[in-house]
């Protein structure tokens, strides 16, 4: 899987290719589902996990924000798998932190870290996952260097943008019908710079309960 991202020119940084091949997806994938092909998959909820060439371009675009001992955040972390990549990164001198507001995704993503190359982060501490509303971020260990979301708001949450720190990037993908992978970049003086990555389809970050009845 890595090996066919590299060839096709999704990822070409040494250190995705480090984490992806440390953190097997197929523990992080419903069982009996197909775990190295690259394309989106459901994992109960009205949630998906999203496709390998998603998760690598996320991580190289945060690349430089999860260096060791730096905060990462991860807003509907699902399966926990992305999360897990961002401990690996950050180290157990870090802190990397999921956000799920469907609780039964937020025990089995726990049980999938243990079973994963990350599992001493967990119980380390330096990797933990909560229950919540990922729209109002996770004040507890702002402000973050990295921020990742993985569904699409109509637009940026201002808690997010206020708990990136200054000289932090956050990628998240904007839009309703038509979305765009936006790379938003906190600036050492407060100011945010936003670009638009890549045309992109997610689901909606919305309420649980708006998920649960299919938005």
């Amino acid at each position: 899987m890595v090996e066919q991202l590299q060839r096709y020119g999704v990822i070409s940084s040494k250190k995705v290719v480090e984490v992806m091949e440390t953190i097997d997806r197929a523990l992080f994938v419903p069982d009996g589902t197909p775990a190295y092909v690259d394309s989106p998959m459901a994992i109960g909820y009205n949630a998906t996990i999203s496709a390998p060439h998603m998760h690598a371009t996320c991580i190289q675009l945060l690349e430089e924000n999860l260096q060791p001992g730096m905060h990462a955040l991860d807003v509907g972390s699902g399966t926990g798998y992305l999360t897990a990549c961002f401990a690996t990164m950050v180290g157990p001198q870090g802190r990397a932190i999921g956000v799920e507001h469907i609780p039964e995704l937020v025990a089995s993503s726990i049980k999938n870290i243990e079973k994963s190359a990350a599992a001493s982060l967990l119980k380390g501490g330096s990797l933990s996952v909560h229950a919540g509303d990922g729209r109002e971020g996770w004040p507890e260990h702002a402000p973050y260097d990295a921020i990742h979301v993985g569904a699409a708001a109509p637009e940026i949450p201002q808690p997010l943008i206020d708990q990136l720190k200054p000289g932090g990037r956050m990628v998240i993908p904007v839009g309703k019908i038509f979305q765009d992978l936006q790379v938003v970049d906190k600036n050492l003086d407060g100011s945010v710079s936003i670009r638009n990555k890549t045309a992109v389809r997610y689901v909606p970050l919305t309420s649980r309960d708006a998920q649960l009845k299919g938005y």
